[in-house]
């Protein structure tokens, strides 16, 4: 049994963890700042 599968199973998860935390970094400063918008009206 090869190995030459492994390379590319880590790129996926690290391409897909990437994207997971940037997603919750976008999400939760959009989050903030339609708190800080609520704020403002009330």
């Amino acid at each position: 049994m090869s190995m030459a599968h492994t390379p590319f199973l880590v790129a996926a998860y690290a391409i897909t963890l990437i994207g997971i935390l940037g997603l919750l970094g976008w999400s939760w400063r959009r989050m903030r700042r339609a708190e800080r918008a609520l704020d403002k009206e009330r």
